[in-house]
């Protein structure tokens, strides 16, 4: 089991960056690939992205990709989305989740629901 806590949020312009952070108090933290997904108001939440556990391996939803990246320091136990050339479609509540030893994570569709939750943290961006 992990705890998951989101920070970094908040507002910014269109064409600013912002990164968010996923941070677990357990070692064990390095074990669990990491999702990232947002929740827009009125929409449904979206997987944008995911780091696996056991390497350097990210995936990335087109709407993101070139723009979002997620990084891991496990000797910190954070997870990292930094987010450049924000766009005001971007405002929404970002969460992490944690799932252990997931291997596949280039499927949006997979479901993160049984995985480990933060918080989130909301992020909003102005034209």
């Amino acid at each position: 089991q992990v705890h998951l806590v989101e920070s970094g949020g908040g507002s910014i312009q269109a064409g600013g960056s912002l990164t968010l952070s996923c941070a677990a108090s357990e070692d064990t933290f390095k074990n669990y690939a990491v999702g990232w997904f947002r929740q827009a108001p009125g929409k449904e939440r979206e997987y944008i992205g995911a780091i696996a556990w056991s390497a350097d391996i990210t995936y990335y939803v087109r709407s993101v990709r070139g723009r979002f990246t997620i990084s891991r320091d496990n000797s910190k136990n954070t997870v990292y989305l930094q987010m450049n050339s924000l766009k005001p479609d971007d405002t929404a509540v970002y969460y992490c989740a944690a799932r252990y030893k997931l291997i596949l994570i280039n499927n949006p569709d997979d479901d993160w629901s049984q995985g480990y939750w933060g918080q989130g943290t909301q992020v909003t961006v102005s034209s």
